[in-house]
Protein backbone atom coordinates (compact mmCIF):
# COMPACT_ATOMS: atom_id res chain seq x y z
CA UNK A 1 0.00 0.00 0.00
CA UNK A 2 1.27 3.08 -0.51
CA UNK A 3 1.48 6.21 1.23
CA UNK A 4 -0.89 8.07 -0.80
CA UNK A 5 -3.15 5.10 -0.08
CA UNK A 6 -3.01 5.13 4.22
CA UNK A 7 -6.06 6.56 5.81
CA UNK A 8 -4.55 10.35 6.64
CA UNK A 9 -4.71 13.33 4.74
CA UNK A 10 -2.26 15.13 3.07
CA UNK A 11 -0.43 16.98 5.44
CA UNK A 12 0.05 14.05 7.72
CA UNK A 13 1.31 11.93 4.78
CA UNK A 14 3.31 15.12 4.16
CA UNK A 15 4.88 14.73 7.86
CA UNK A 16 5.15 11.50 7.82
CA UNK A 17 7.95 11.92 4.65
CA UNK A 18 9.11 14.61 6.43
CA UNK A 19 10.17 12.77 9.77
CA UNK A 20 11.26 9.54 7.86
CA UNK A 21 13.31 11.82 6.12
CA UNK A 22 14.59 13.78 8.54
CA UNK A 23 15.60 9.91 10.45
CA UNK A 24 17.78 8.90 7.68
CA UNK A 25 19.50 11.99 7.71
CA UNK A 26 20.19 12.08 11.12
CA UNK A 27 21.60 8.58 11.34
CA UNK A 28 24.07 9.42 8.32
CA UNK A 29 25.00 12.51 10.20
CA UNK A 30 25.62 10.67 13.46
CA UNK A 31 27.66 7.62 11.92
CA UNK A 32 29.80 10.06 9.94
CA UNK A 33 30.03 12.77 13.26
CA UNK A 34 30.82 9.50 15.14
CA UNK A 35 33.90 9.16 13.27
CA UNK A 36 34.88 13.33 13.69
CA UNK A 37 36.02 13.10 17.15
CA UNK A 38 34.71 14.55 20.30
CA UNK A 39 33.79 17.61 19.05
CA UNK A 40 30.91 16.23 17.45
CA UNK A 41 29.77 14.56 20.57
CA UNK A 42 26.56 16.98 21.15
CA UNK A 43 25.73 17.00 17.18
CA UNK A 44 25.90 12.80 17.44
CA UNK A 45 23.80 12.67 20.47
CA UNK A 46 21.04 15.12 19.21
CA UNK A 47 20.89 13.42 15.89
CA UNK A 48 19.90 10.44 17.65
CA UNK A 49 17.59 11.97 19.68
CA UNK A 50 15.83 13.16 16.77
CA UNK A 51 16.05 10.13 14.88
CA UNK A 52 14.41 7.66 18.00
CA UNK A 53 11.45 10.74 17.73
CA UNK A 54 10.79 11.09 14.36
CA UNK A 55 10.05 7.43 13.48
CA UNK A 56 8.07 7.59 16.37
CA UNK A 57 5.60 10.31 16.05
CA UNK A 58 5.54 9.21 11.69
CA UNK A 59 4.33 5.80 13.68
CA UNK A 60 1.97 7.86 15.74
CA UNK A 61 0.79 9.85 12.39
CA UNK A 62 0.15 6.79 11.02
CA UNK A 63 -2.31 5.38 12.93
CA UNK A 64 -4.04 8.80 13.85
CA UNK A 65 -3.22 8.32 17.68
CA UNK A 66 -4.42 11.31 19.96
CA UNK A 67 -1.39 11.46 21.29
CA UNK A 68 0.26 12.63 17.98
CA UNK A 69 0.08 16.61 18.49
CA UNK A 70 1.97 16.02 21.33
CA UNK A 71 4.58 14.17 20.00
CA UNK A 72 4.70 17.08 16.95
CA UNK A 73 5.84 19.58 19.44
CA UNK A 74 8.65 17.36 20.73
CA UNK A 75 9.80 16.51 17.48
CA UNK A 76 9.65 19.84 16.32
CA UNK A 77 11.60 21.34 19.25
CA UNK A 78 14.34 18.24 18.84
CA UNK A 79 14.76 18.74 15.30
CA UNK A 80 15.23 23.01 15.80
CA UNK A 81 17.79 22.16 18.66
CA UNK A 82 19.63 19.68 16.34
CA UNK A 83 19.45 21.90 13.08
CA UNK A 84 21.08 24.64 14.94
CA UNK A 85 23.89 22.24 16.32
CA UNK A 86 24.58 21.46 12.59
CA UNK A 87 24.27 24.29 11.25
CA UNK A 88 27.16 25.21 13.53
CA UNK A 89 29.50 22.71 11.80
CA UNK A 90 31.07 23.11 8.00
CA UNK A 91 30.69 19.30 7.18
CA UNK A 92 28.36 18.53 4.56
CA UNK A 93 26.61 15.48 5.94
CA UNK A 94 25.55 18.40 8.80
CA UNK A 95 24.36 20.88 6.01
CA UNK A 96 22.10 18.57 4.79
CA UNK A 97 20.58 17.08 7.91
CA UNK A 98 20.21 20.76 9.00
CA UNK A 99 18.29 21.35 5.78
CA UNK A 100 15.91 18.29 5.94
CA UNK A 101 15.34 19.05 9.80
CA UNK A 102 14.27 22.62 8.97
CA UNK A 103 11.62 20.75 6.68
CA UNK A 104 10.45 18.75 9.09
CA UNK A 105 10.40 21.03 12.13
CA UNK A 106 7.77 23.15 9.83
CA UNK A 107 5.70 20.34 9.22
CA UNK A 108 5.64 18.79 12.89
CA UNK A 109 4.76 22.42 13.61
CA UNK A 110 1.51 22.84 11.65
CA UNK A 111 0.48 19.07 12.39
CA UNK A 112 0.72 21.01 16.20
CA UNK A 113 -2.80 21.97 15.15
CA UNK A 114 -4.22 19.68 12.99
Amino acid sequence: MALEQLPVDDRAADCIDNCFEAAQACEWCADECAGEGEGMARCLRLCRDVADVATTHARFMARSSNYSPELAEVCAGACEECAEECERHDAEHCQVCADVLRRCAESCRDMMTA
